[in-house]
């Protein structure tokens, strides 16, 4: 009965509101192929909260989502282009083929997805560690927390990781 509530409260949400809220998007992004994607999943979102929408604040709750939708794909072209930038600077030969490129692409959004997840402490101990190369001790002298709790965080960041795949 729950789910039926909730369908019927988000085909009326998207029945009164779909065309405003690409528009909304297309107006941030110069483009309607994406906006509308975007739309779409900002709806996906919401049907996945599972939780019905007051009617009475559609549009601010709407803007909410679109604007995590739209912060999470903008994340997501910045790693892209990082991505394709190193790439760039590898010669011809060491060049991955298309394939492996696309693969690699999609572990690294997944691992952002997933460092996005942590706690910002504990995201922070695990990239110094990792990224920046910075020992225990340092890390822990970065943050401003004890080497044990160092430790932790990187073994719960890592553990998260690693499980993920």
């Amino acid at each position: 009965m729950a789910d039926d509530a909730l369908h019927r409260s988000l085909a009326t949400l998207y029945a009164e509101h779909h065309g405003w809220l690409k528009n909304w998007l297309r107006r941030r992004l110069s483009c309607s192929e994406q906006a509308a994607d975007l739309a779409h999943d900002t709806f996906l979102r919401m049907l996945a909260q599972r939780e019905p929408v007051a009617l009475a604040t559609s549009r601010a709750f709407l803007t909410t989502v679109a604007q995590r939708v739209l912060a999470s794909h903008f994340r997501r072209q910045h790693l892209e282009r990082a991505w394709l930038d190193a790439l760039a600077q590898q010669p011809e030969l060491a060049a991955p083929s298309a394939e492996t490129r696309a693969l690699w692409l999609e572990t690294l959004c997944e691992i952002d997805r997933l460092l996005d997840t942590l706690p910002p402490v504990v995201r922070r101990a695990f990239l110094l560690s990792q990224l920046d190369g910075l020992g225990h001790a340092q890390v822990a002298a970065e943050l401003g927390i004890s080497i044990a709790t160092v430790k932790r965080h990187i073994v719960k960041a890592g553990t998260l990781i690693y499980f993920a795949q």
